[in-house]
């Protein structure tokens, strides 16, 4: 089966826009950013009390 290319996008000073379109700077800051699962975090914090 082809590959299909996915689009990606993010919200960039209040609007949406595909991140291919942002400099490369802003790309940069796109792939370096850390994501985490906010619930996990939440008991994790809560274990530890």
């Amino acid at each position: 089966m082809p590959r299909t290319k996915c689009e990606v996008w993010s919200r960039s000073v209040g609007y949406l826009r595909p991140v291919e379109q942002w400099n490369e700077g802003k790309q940069q800051e796109f792939k370096d950013r850390q994501t985490f699962d906010r619930q996990l975090k939440t008991q994790e914090i809560e274990k530890s009390c």
